[in-house]
């Protein structure tokens, strides 16, 4: 039991002696043992006291807060990490432009590969001719990046073409009639579809923060995304590899059906919102609670699978892999070498 989610909100945790209990309606519906826990996520407005806070940090225990619709809100984490050199060689080797842009492009390379993968193994099974054309086009897209390594302006374009390009087919993946999807949309997401992509995006992000901070990386200085306050732009650079997992996910759940409109909360959407706190309490669609534990079953099942990948003797999970490829990533900052392979899955 590495990850425990908990997602009843109202819930609250106190500790008793090695365990957390957790409390709703004043039941205790769950005992959470801090042997082999390595990461607890609450979703929505679930409570700590100070006991549990100490039992928190004294075990060692990440915790990822999430808000009711499965937006990253905060992470309490313990950072010791000694690694002086690593980080040493991350600040002067990304702050060499050359160097962040053949890293940039390999990135942006391996996300096209992964997507162009997904269209064209779905496109010939199909018989799906647009589908085998946006693959084409993506193809093309990536042999291109090797004329513009030297600008990071041109790099983040053509990934941002190669994105757009992708989503404009990806409602040609879902086989459920009941969901339509007609763009990517986010901050807030308009419809269900963007809704779980969203969700899944955080979920893989937050696998790939942890992963980082594990290896004594600093998460946020990347490459292919600017430095932004706030933002730990390496996540965002690393998790592009694994996007496809997200997308894979949901079109599972979508297509089988286990997902159906009436799992979502829907509300008249106005043009535009006034801040964050508008955006929070006006979002146009929501998962319902009994939806989200479902979908985190899924996922955890998903991360939980064992694959075969060149940077692993033998199988591992899928985060294992991901803790892998950031102590990967780590050794190529470390020999100066900018040539990272990101993870491809098979199709």
């Amino acid at each position: 039991m590495e990850s425990v989610y908990i997602t009843i909100s109202g819930a609250y945790l106190h500790r008793q002696g090695s365990q957390l209990r957790v409390v709703s309606r004043g039941r205790v519906i769950d005992k959470l043992p801090a042997a082999g826990l390595k990461r607890l996520v609450l979703v929505g407005y679930v409570s700590l006291t100070g006991a549990v806070m100490d039992f928190l940090i004294s075990n060692r225990i990440e915790t990822v807060f999430l808000t009711p619709t499965g937006r990253f809100r905060a992470r309490l984490a313990i950072d010791e990490h000694r690694h002086v050199a690593l980080r040493q060689a991350q600040y002067r080797n990304l702050g060499r432009e050359k160097f962040a842009c053949r890293l940039a492009a390999g990135l942006v390379r391996g996300k096209i590969d992964n997507m162009l993968g997904l269209l064209l193994a779905r496109g010939q099974r199909a018989n799906d001719q647009d589908l085998v054309r946006a693959a084409a086009a993506l193809k093309a897209l990536g042999e291109r990046l090797g004329q513009d390594e030297n600008s990071l302006d041109r790099i983040r374009g053509m990934e941002g073409a190669a994105t757009r390009l992708f989503y404009q087919v990806f409602g040609r993946l879902i086989k459920n009639e009941a969901f339509v999807f007609r763009g990517r949309n986010r901050r807030p997401p308009r419809d269900p579809v963007n809704a779980l992509l969203s969700f899944a995006y955080t979920l893989l992000t937050n696998e790939v923060l942890s992963a980082i901070k594990t290896v004594g990386l600093d998460p946020y200085l990347g490459a292919l995304h600017e430095v932004s306050h706030g933002r730990p732009s390496l996540a965002c650079d690393l998790v592009e590899e694994y996007r496809i997992l997200g997308e894979r996910l949901v079109l599972a759940l979508v297509n089988r059906k286990m997902i159906r409109p009436a799992d979502f909360v829907f509300r008249p959407a106005p043009e535009s919102f006034v801040d964050e706190h508008q955006m929070r309490s006006r979002r146009p669609v929501e998962m319902k609670p009994e939806i989200m534990r479902t979908f985190l079953a899924a996922y955890e099942k998903l991360m939980s699978r064992r694959v075969k990948y060149a940077g692993a003797e033998r199988p591992v999970t899928y985060r294992g892999l991901i803790h892998g490829q950031a102590a990967a990533f780590a050794g190529k900052l470390l020999e100066n070498d900018p040539g990272y392979e990101p993870f491809r899955p098979r199709y």
